[in-house]
């Protein structure tokens, strides 16, 4: 089994480039000299989220991560080649990490268990460098580590998974910001830029079920979730229904209260309560909850001069199905995502 070398601690020397430049970033928006908000109370509690993922897990869930790592171990015993650690390596795990990173973000906003995780990072209603550190603290519960298994099984040994995945975050701090508009071409048609991001952030119905990436948006191109900035339309940030609070604890287990509080209802099924964990955010055995598909479909019947662009349903789509989507999921059908963005729950 091959050595890994003595690799760096990302965080141990990311944390304080973070702090540097949120107070940079506060400083030019402050002076007018850049584009942005930000409001005391949010910022804190992003700080605080952000404090919290880096403790949370280490207090409450060191046997999950434990049993995490002992898992990919067992795995990678098994991959019939081991990478050394060189660069091209490293490159190739990178590339092949980042592809896992955006079908598990996507899987984040489609699957409501992972949404209850991921949820906090959207709950700013303000987009800046502080909002980067709003990150969940029950990351280890959703499981899907398993998109990671076959990483390990191609040989990559889990140090170098994890390294790679560090240095993807450590990319995706610098793209929440307001204060940088467009890039070259070039760079915004291949990477993840701070345009692409705030994509991603938005509530507005256009922009929402888009830009999954984590550094490489081709991905997005690839499977057909990529929206554009439209300078027409600015990014409203947030989840359609506000949290209404700046309690750290709250922000960070809400989305399991209401989980908690769907499946105790009486009268339902085995399959409805297991709907409420794991079917799409929206979802509701009664259909009183609108998806993100609903959401586009009510938004191009109020403008039909939109529909078509990108993020938006075109007019013949907009059959009877799709208008009475929210009916059908009365019936317990476990049908096609909705973005969490716009869950009733959160």
């Amino acid at each position: 089994m091959p050595e890994m070398p003595d690799l760096p601690k990302v965080e141990e020397f990311a944390g304080p480039i973070y702090m540097v430049l949120i107070l940079l970033e506060i400083f030019l928006i402050t002076g007018k000299r850049a584009k942005g908000i930000y409001e005391t109370r949010d910022a804190t509690v992003s700080v605080a989220m952000g404090l919290g993922s880096a403790v949370v897990p280490l207090l409450v869930g060191g046997a999950f991560l434990a049993g995490i790592y002992a898992i990919l171990f067992w795995f990678y015993q098994f991959a019939p080649f081991k990478w050394e650690f060189t660069i091209w390596a490293f490159l190739a795990c990178f590339l092949l990490d980042d592809l896992r990173y955006y079908w598990s973000h996507r899987f984040s906003h489609t699957i409501r268990w992972g949404w209850a995780n991921h949820v906090i990072h959207h709950s700013s209603q303000h987009y800046n460098l502080s909002t980067a550190l709003r990150q969940p603290w029950f990351s280890f519960t959703t499981g899907f580590f398993v998109l990671k298994i076959p990483l390990v099984l191609l040989g990559f040994h889990p140090a170098m998974i994890a390294f790679a995945g560090s240095v993807n975050l450590l990319y995706q701090f610098f793209i929440h910001t307001e204060t940088v508009g467009r890039l070259h071409p070039w760079i915004e048609s291949v990477f993840n830029t701070p345009s692409h991001h705030r994509v991603h952030h938005g509530r507005n119905p256009r922009y929402l079920d888009a830009n999954y990436a984590g550094v490489l948006i081709v991905w997005d191109k690839m499977f057909g979730t990529f929206v554009p900035e439209d300078d027409s339309e600015p990014v409203r940030y947030g989840i359609i229904k506000s949290l209404g609070t700046f309690n750290p604890l709250r922000v960070a287990t809400h989305e399991y209260v209401a989980i908690g509080q769907d499946i105790s209802q009486r009268g339902l099924s085995l399959k409805q309560r297991l709907a409420y964990i794991f079917a799409p955010p929206g979802w509701s055995h009664d259909g009183s909850r609108k998806r993100s598909r609903a959401l586009k479909a009510d938004f191009v019947q109020k403008y039909p001069e939109l529909a078509g662009q990108p993020g938006l349903p075109s007019l013949s789509a907009l059959d009877a199905s799709e208008v009475a989507s929210s009916t059908k999921l009365g019936q317990g059908e476990l049908v096609e995502a909705a973005s969490p963005i716009q869950s009733a729950n959160s």
